[in-house]
């Protein structure tokens, strides 16, 4: 069967009760996505999309269940999905992207002009995908006392990223555009793990990966150990059965999780039935609950009310 293919992206639809905000980071504005609880949030999730995707990944129409923005909220968490710099509002002032850690910098200032805005509960939790993984590990990494905290950023309680680890299992120079026709199956697996009208939808979520983006990624496996080694909080790092950009073999995540050396406690897992995009296919909603389920263990560590 031929892979669908994925045109350039339109005004994406949203859930019932997810609606676009604009986040003020210094001299950026990052748009964003958000859906609140009713009443007051346990906690604020904040979901970072990957390379060439938009906030819209962790807001998939293809079916109900996919959302986690929907399914957040309905459980009381307050989750706002961020155009990363360079994607969405921020990409016509930031062409060529932004390296990492610039957008942990912006990162930090949007969280902060969040929490002024919205109510975040005991504190933020990241589920970050694939290069936003890699954003979410820099932002972390720089919680540790050494680096200071953005004025008015909330606690980070701790992070689940899925879709990056530290060692590609492709030659560096496949990374240079990871939307390309010969790449499908890499970031995608099979289509019979995602609902119908999956890759119709998704057209809307595809942006261009920033030049800086791209020249960075290269040096991710020396960055990812030197960030692992900060991460203050705790950290699950997922990765689909059909993972095809990283290795991720018992030894290799044996070794990633030793990396971790001043996190509280580190968790590896694998979501089955899924591809690198979990968030958009039929997976997703297990996916969200075992990472929000990670959330949970974090606020019982932190002793936040129930």
């Amino acid at each position: 069967m031929t892979a669908p293919a994925l045109e350039p992206a339109t005004a994406p639809a949203m859930s019932p009760g997810v609606r676009p905000v604009v986040l003020e980071a210094g001299p950026c504005r990052l748009s964003a996505l958000i859906a609140q609880p009713q009443g007051t949030p346990r906690a604020t999730v904040v979901a970072v999309h990957g390379g060439g995707m938009r906030a819209g990944y962790f807001d998939g129409q293809a079916h109900p269940d996919v959302s986690l923005l929907a399914l957040g909220a309905a459980l009381g968490y307050t989750v706002v999905a961020v155009d990363r710099p360079g994607y969405g509002l921020s990409a016509s002032q930031l062409p060529y992207g932004q390296a990492l850690s610039e957008q942990s910098a912006l990162l930090g200032t949007a969280l902060a002009h969040l929490a002024g805005r919205y109510p975040t509960g005991a504190g933020v939790f990241l589920v970050a995908h694939s290069f936003g993984g890699k954003l979410a590990l820099t932002y972390a990494a720089a919680q540790d006392g050494r680096d200071g905290l953005e004025a008015g950023a909330p606690p980070l309680l701790g992070m689940d990223v899925s879709g990056c680890g530290r060692d590609y299992a492709v030659d560096t120079g496949d990374l240079r555009d990871p939307h390309r026709h010969g790449h499908w199956k890499r970031n995608w697996g099979a289509l019979r793990f995602y609902p119908p009208n999956t890759f119709r939808d998704a057209a809307a979520l595809v942006a261009p990966m920033p030049v800086r983006e791209r020249a960075e990624a290269a040096h991710w496996p020396a960055s990812f150990a030197a960030a692992a080694a900060r991460v203050p909080v705790p950290v699950r790092l997922t990765f689909a059965e059909r993972e095809l950009w990283w290795r991720h073999s018992e030894e290799d995540l044996a070794e990633l999780a030793g990396l971790f050396t001043a996190s509280p406690f580190v968790t590896v897992d694998r979501q089955p039935e899924a591809g690198h995009n979990i968030s958009l296919g039929w997976a997703a909603r297990a996916y969200h609950l075992r990472a929000l389920a990670f959330l949970e263990e974090c606020l019982a560590r932190a002793g936040a009310p129930a």
